[in-house]
């Protein structure tokens, strides 16, 4: 049986299953585009939620944005399935530890999996995946693995088999990359921030650049000899916040033959749901000032106050105030206008918080921005550029394979 059959088969029977509202609002057209496409989302929330809460990913689960079932329903292919070390293991240095936890997870849950999911390490893994009608998954972590950077600590993840990592750490101050939302420690990158790209280089791993300042960005572009992307950003004309990026940094990161993956959330690109988040938390998304404030905790405490925050899900703000799917388009519209088709992908962060665009809810409505692409007369080919092709040829460079 064909990948293209088998992806065929398995959508047929998932969106004949899946709500009414979403058949409503998906053209037949976009239903049969997004099917046949290549779909590789650069950021997924995966296994935080299994770690704190339990279960298993394989499972269709309640609330949230993502599980497997509802990952093959939405098209996915392929993902950067993203582990997330949060701020709260960095004041007693517990970063390391946790990612080497939630990497253990990992491997546990793909290897449950196996029949749906498999660990990719490059392009070559990713198409064999595929071809037996299973999704790919890279190995990505978001948050530091080392405050310091340790090298040593970089390989030995590499060899677990992770193949993307970001440099800052979250929106904390790290030992060697500044943040976009934290105190600015280097102007950038500091001497082993450079070091980190290099090494990252040699192995062929991809440089995640989301978090980073606006120098650190920059700065990282100079450096690596091999494209960067920043895996679920946003344009800072739409939102003028840190966490986004400004045109020049677009263009430069364009003209290095990177890719930014966007983020699927209002926060990141409508002001009003922007606002209306920092009104009612009293404080903007990324701040991350009171943590590590008090007595020292142990891990298991940490592990406790972490909790409650997942699955990540975004805010109940009033529909009238989000971006429509088409809305949410003008953002990819206006990267395209600035730096072309070749740079541009989907990162939608599913369960990592946002707040997804009008009648969208989780992973399965995925095929409800193809359908505003087409209507926005984008050609098949640009669509499938965006959907999946411009991140894996920034994957086969960086692999090497």
């Amino acid at each position: 049986m064909s990948a293209l059959f088998t992806k065929y088969l398995a959508c047929a029977v998932m969106l004949a299953s899946a709500p009414a509202a979403m058949g409503a609002e998906v053209s037949e057209r976009a239903r049969k585009l997004h099917r046949d496409a290549f779909v590789f989302d650069a950021h997924v929330h995966v296994v935080d939620r299994q770690f704190y809460h339990g279960g298993d990913m394989g499972e269709r689960l309640l609330g949230g944005q993502f599980d497997l079932p509802r990952a093959r329903e939405g098209g996915v292919d392929a993902m950067f399935f993203s582990i997330f070390v949060t701020e709260e293991y960095y004041p007693q240095r517990f970063e390391t530890k946790q990612t080497l936890r939630l990497m253990d997870l990992a491997l546990v849950e793909l290897e449950k999996n196996r029949a749906t999911i498999e660990l990719a390490r490059n392009v070559s893994d990713i198409e064999r995946i595929n071809k037996q009608g299973k999704i790919a998954a890279v190995l990505d972590l978001e948050g530091g693995f080392d405050l310091d950077g340790d090298l040593g600590v970089l390989r030995c993840l590499y060899r677990l088999g992770l193949r993307s990592a970001q440099l800052p750490a979250h929106n904390w101050t790290n030992n060697f990359a500044d943040s976009c939302c934290a105190p600015h420690k280097w102007n950038g990158l500091n001497d082993r921030g450079r070091a980190v790209i290099r090494e990252m280089n040699r192995l062929g791993m991809v440089i995640n650049v989301s978090h980073g300042s606006d120098e650190t960005i920059s700065q990282a572009i100079d450096t690596s000899s091999d494209p960067i992307v920043a895996t679920h950003h946003g344009l800072r004309s739409f939102n003028d916040i840190p966490r986004n990026m400004p045109d020049w940094l677009l263009k430069k990161l364009a003209a290095k033959g990177g890719v930014i993956g966007f983020q699927i959330g209002n926060e990141f690109h409508n002001r009003k749901v922007f606002d209306w988040r920092t009104q009612h938390a009293g404080k903007p998304f990324w701040d991350t000032t009171e943590i590590g404030k008090g007595a020292p905790l142990t891990i298991e405490q940490v592990d406790q106050r972490v909790a409650p925050q997942f699955p990540m899900v975004g805010i109940n703000c009033p529909d009238d105030i989000k971006l429509t799917p088409d809305g949410w388009v003008d953002v990819v519209d206006r990267a395209i206008q600035l730096v072309g088709d070749d740079h541009v992908a989907l990162g939608s962060d599913f369960d990592g918080g946002p707040t997804p665009p009008r009648g969208m809810e989780d992973i399965r409505d995925l095929p409800m921005i193809t359908d505003a692409m087409l209507r926005r007369g984008y050609s098949e080919e640009r669509i499938r550029k965006f959907l999946g092709g411009n991140l894996l040829r920034v994957f086969r460079e960086v692999t090497g394979k």
